[in-house]
């Protein structure tokens, strides 16, 4: 299962989707110059490919091992971990005042995305300390930012986010696990937290001596729902006088999970408290947990987003090379009945080009919204807000890509598709999860047609699809999707809420659809105007004509004719029979 970095094609979109040159024009992103981005997208690229690629397969059949409450990570994973952590990957947009690059989130988008594509799985380690890190910037003390972020932006450090709980999944304000202040002696104004976390990404490992877990509790006497929830600082040991990770926290794992892929990733079952006390920093205020979280959350959406590039990335390449040697067949309607490689029959091309598509088309999502939050922290106003408006079609719609990629992997190889030695399956296993955590994708189209749509008076999903009409001068098909786009929007603004949910999963997908048919028309023609002024790498740019032109002809359509499922209403969603 070889991986090759795409980086041609990242720097592509870096350059004319997620315009890197203009963030490079503001004083907090200078470092950004030419030369330093695509020196990160090789280097990166040549990392993963070397030392997180080999240790896919190897995860995946040889799994974290549980014993007695500690997580033994697969052979070569901490070595690997610890030469990620010192070449600086993980510090890259970090804030320099605690040993970050300050370089822009966007670009440590592109580093997430090339380890995840050679690692999935492992690479999970490293996607949710930036959330971590953004909380504590947005909400912790200057103490709690000077004692825990110098370890958490290298990565010797990794972050976790504690939500779930057995009775508390989506319906996040139903959580039991409590907070109480300790009000004398020496640990006065910590919190004694208690409770049990499920789905615990990274929740326990080897690879670091400290594990910072930020935690969702009730303090006594808050009000039920999301409104009584605070945050909560909970690392797996208390560090001593010397600022070292020595004393026992009553952090306790009680068992890992056994699931359908990402096997590399244990996904731990956690206890707070339970025979020795565990004590937590409050993060912001007290009932202010969810506002504080939800910094963390965003990221968190966009870098699973970015999961569902990965693995279709990952998919199409394997999916390639197989169509390039596997030999079945003359050409249908050729005189020659010499038998020729599967990737040139009519349907296969089909399935290869729609895999390239769709992956291109989820990366330039994906890039765009990374890039608009960078803009927006440069103090664009009408970026942050784009960025707010594009988290959850980044999380759903390129999860939901990374799925129909995948399983178009297995199919290309036919029968050893589905056969566990060729690594196809594994792609689709891994897959699945990410329209589930993070919030459902169906929460997302919820998010959409519930706080996003009403966002700046409707104003956010407006300019987008503005913006998204003016791009489609030369492409009717586009144009079309976008006044489909308008057409749901209208109706949803004024419908009740059951017909605004019955119809927001087609309506977050012809909105995304949209949007990245727009991305892809944006390089379309950059395409064009390099071939014509003769700059760049010829082949690519030729190609990159055919997957934009076959986004736009062949994708985009399909979407639009969602708009029917859109506008029918709660009414034709009966009820289902109950199974006797």
């Amino acid at each position: 299962m070889t991986y090759t970095p795409p980086v041609t094609e990242q720097l592509f979109v870096l350059n004319h989707i997620a315009r890197i040159d203009a963030m490079a024009a503001h004083d907090k992103y200078a470092a950004a110059t030419p030369d330093m981005v695509e020196a990160i997208v090789t280097g990166i690229g040549d990392f993963a490919a070397e030392v997180y690629a080999p240790l896919n397969r190897v995860g995946d059949t040889n799994n974290p091992k549980w014993q007695d409450g500690k997580v033994t990570m697969p052979p070569g994973f901490k070595e690997a971990y610890q030469q990620f952590v010192e070449a600086g990957w993980g510090s890259l947009d970090g804030p320099g005042e605690y040993g970050g690059q300050d370089l822009p989130f966007t670009l440590a988008t592109v580093v997430i995305e090339a380890l995840g594509t050679a690692n999935m799985g492992f690479t999970l380690c490293s996607i949710l300390t930036p959330g971590a890190i953004h909380a504590l910037m947005a909400y912790g003390t200057g103490e709690q930012r000077q004692t825990w972020l110098p370890k958490l932006v290298t990565g010797e450090w990794n972050g976790t986010m504690n939500l779930t709980e057995p009775a508390a999944g989506s319906d996040v304000g139903a959580l039991r696990s409590t907070a109480e202040k300790v009000a004398e002696g020496p640990n006065a104004g910590l919190y004694r937290i208690k409770g049990q976390k499920i789905f615990i990404t990274f929740g326990e490992h080897d690879l670091t001596d400290n594990i910072v877990h930020l935690v969702l509790a009730r303090t006594p006497g808050a009000p039920e729902g999301t409104r009584g929830i605070s945050l909560f600082l909970v690392p797996k040991y208390r560090l001593d006088a010397d600022g070292n990770p020595t004393i026992s926290n009553g952090v306790h794992c009680a068992s890992i999970e056994h699931k359908l892929g990402i096997h590399g990733s244990p996904t731990a079952v956690m206890v707070y408290g339970e025979g020795e006390d565990c004590l937590g920093e409050i993060v912001g205020d007290e009932m202010g947990g969810m506002r504080a979280m939800f910094v963390m959350m965003n990221n968190a959406r966009l870098m699973v987003g970015c999961q569902g590039v990965q693995i279709a990335e990952r998919a199409l390449q394997q999916a390639q090379r197989y169509a390039a040697e596997r030999v079945q067949s003359s050409l249908a309607g050729s005189a020659d009945r010499t038998p020729v490689t599967i990737e040139h029959h009519p349907d296969v091309k089909r399935m290869l080009w729609r895999m390239r598509a769709q992956t291109e088309a989820a990366r330039a999502l994906i890039y765009y919204a990374s890039a608009q939050t960078d803009f927006g922290k440069l103090g664009d106003q009408a970026a942050a807000l784009r960025a707010e408006v594009l988290i959850p079609l980044a999380k759903a719609h390129a999860t939901d890509i990374g799925c129909e990629v995948a399983s178009l992997g297995v199919q290309v190889h036919g029968g050893m598709g589905f056969i566990e030695e060729t690594g196809a399956a594994q792609h689709y296993r891994d897959a699945r999860i990410a329209p589930i955590y993070e919030g459902t994708n169906g929460i997302q189209a919820a998010d959409l047609v519930g706080r996003k749509l009403g966002m700046a008076g409707g104003d956010g999903v407006r300019s987008l699809i503005d913006d998204i009409a003016r791009g489609a001068a030369d492409f009717p098909e586009l144009g079309q999707l976008a006044e489909a786009c308008r057409h749901v929007t209208d109706w949803l603004e004024t419908a009740t809420v059951a017909d605004r949910l019955a119809g927001s999963y087609p309506y977050l997908t012809m909105l995304s659809t949209a949007t990245c048919g727009w991305l892809m028309a944006t390089q379309h023609k950059a395409a064009e105007a390099a071939l014509a002024s003769g700059e760049g790498d010829a082949a690519f740019l030729r190609a990159k004509l055919v997957s934009t032109r076959f986004y736009l002809q062949q994708i985009v359509p399909a979407a639009t004719g969602l708009a029917a499922s859109a506008l029918a209403g709660d009414a034709a969603l009966a009820p289902l029979p109950a199974i006797a």
